[in-house]
Formats: structure tokens, sequence, C-alpha cells
């Protein structure tokens, strides 16, 4: 108690830090209770409650397409970001070369410069070779972060193997392609599941490249829900906050998930260290 007292700006950065957290849940739990309000005029709750707005909003929407859509786009941006980025990572962690450390600034800059930096001229090569509108588009604009993320994922976890079990594998008479599916594989999985989980946040979250290369077929949650409230048009305030509602639950699934298996902290410190 003498700490707290002695030290007066402790109690304010807990006194911003409290006002922060309380402001965002007010608004959050504002718009779910709104998704589930018949009317909301003047009162601390709404007149009534239904859940037929979320009917509104999957069908006015077409939410089963987005998801679908989501889905693919997710999954196919993981699998390749996963098969280009462990042997990227692998190699980063095994060989020293010239330059070494300017190919990791290379694969940390589209992490830390805002994508919309190089969105714009993504975008535009992709217009230019027929891809943007699609999902082929969509799926190679997010690969453009997310393969950095799984080398930074994954270059700590192979370095943490020791080599000489690599070695021993060798001499014992197993190939290239034995070591790294019976050896480096069992070992290397939880890296590999951290990176996926990862990526997938990192895709189903990603406004801004998506945004600017996503079309009407290729059309994510995200971008969807963007499209929901600035789209021409009169919409009920409630079926945007269902779909809102719907986008915000997912997101927070996610990030439970990814925060079980990824240590943020880590992550940072890989970044900095590679800048």
């Amino acid at each position: 108690m003498t700490g707290w007292v002695a030290r007066p700006g402790r109690w304010v950065v807990w006194a911003v830090v409290a006002f922060f957290f309380v402001n965002l849940a007010g608004v959050v739990l504002s718009v779910v209770v709104d998704s589930f309000g018949t009317q909301w005029f003047g009162s601390w709750l709404p007149d009534a409650f239904t859940t037929h707005w979320y009917a509104d909003a999957w069908r006015e929407f077409g939410l089963s397409d987005v998801l679908l859509t989501t889905a693919i786009v997710a999954l196919v941006v993981i699998a390749v970001s996963v098969a280009v980025g462990v042997p990227a990572a692998y190699a980063l962690a095994r060989r020293s070369f010239p330059g070494k450390r300017l190919v990791m600034l290379l694969f940390v800059l589209p992490i830390l410069i805002p994508p919309i930096t190089y969105g714009i001229p993504l975008a535009t090569v992709l217009y230019k070779f027929h891809l943007a509108g699609t999902i082929t588009g969509v799926i190679l604009a997010n690969l453009v972060p997310s393969v950095p993320f799984v080398v930074l994922t994954m270059t700590p976890f192979i370095e943490q193997i020791d080599p000489k079990i690599e070695a021993a594998a060798r001499m014992s008479g197993a190939r290239t392609v034995s070591v790294f599916t019976r050896v480096l594989g069992p070992l290397l999985l939880p890296g590999i599941l951290a990176a996926s989980i990862l990526v997938l946040v990192r895709t189903v979250g990603m406004f801004e490249l998506t945004f600017l290369t996503a079309g009407p077929d290729s059309t994510t949650l995200v971008v969807a829900l963007y499209n929901s409230v600035f789209a021409a048009g009169i919409r009920a305030n409630q079926s945007v906050d269902a779909m809102a509602t719907i986008y915000t639950a997912s997101m927070l699934v996610l990030l439970l998930v990814a925060l079980r298996f990824v240590n943020p902290t880590q992550l940072v410190t890989r970044i900095r260290e590679e800048t």
C-alpha cells in the first residue's frame, strides 16, 4: 500500500486502463444488446428482445456464402503459408549466409508497415492480371503478410531443436524426407499449429488487403460487415449489429485460441531482434 501512495502515477495508469476497458465493454455490449432488441429509444434496455434480426442478417447479407468464402480463403492461405514459410524458416534458422539480416528484414516489413501502403500497388498489379475481384486475388493478397508471420513464428521453434538430432537421424540412414516427416515433424507440430492459428486470425481480420482485392463473389466476413454499414440502401440497425456481433464473437474465439498457443511477447521480441 505504501508503494501505491508513494507512486501516484501508478493510480493514474490503472485509472486510464480501467476507463478504456469500461468504455470498450460498453460499446461492445451496446451492440450486442441492440442486436437482440426490438426498439431502443431513451431507456437503459430495449422495449423487448428477439432473435429474428440474426435470421434477417443471415438472409439479407448472404452470410452462408460469405462465411464459406471466408473459410476457403483462410484455409488456403494457411496451407500455402505453412508450405512456404516452414522451409524458409528452417533455412533461416539453420543456415548462415551473406545478407541474412536483410532477408529477415524483408520478411518483417509486411508486418511492420500498414497494409494499405502496399495494398494499393498490390491491388493494381492484381487488377492488371485480372486476378482482383476473385478468390485467387484475395488469397494472393493475404499471403503477403501471412508468410512472414509463419517464418517469424517457426524460426524460434526450429532454433530450439538441437541439430545433433537431425545429424543422428542421417547417420542412422534416414533420408531428408524421413528426417522432416519422422524427426522434425513431430517436434515442429506445436509451432506449425501456433503459426496456423496466427495466420487464421490475421486472415479473417484482414480488412485493407481483402477490401482492395475482393469482388461480389469473393467477399469475406469483415468486408461484408463494412459493406452492410456503408453500402447504398436502408437497413435496420439491429441487422447490422447482429452481423457485427457474429464477427466479434468469431474473432474473440479465434483470439482466445491463438493466445492459447502463441505468446505475443515472444513474437514482438522476435520482431525487435530482427529489426
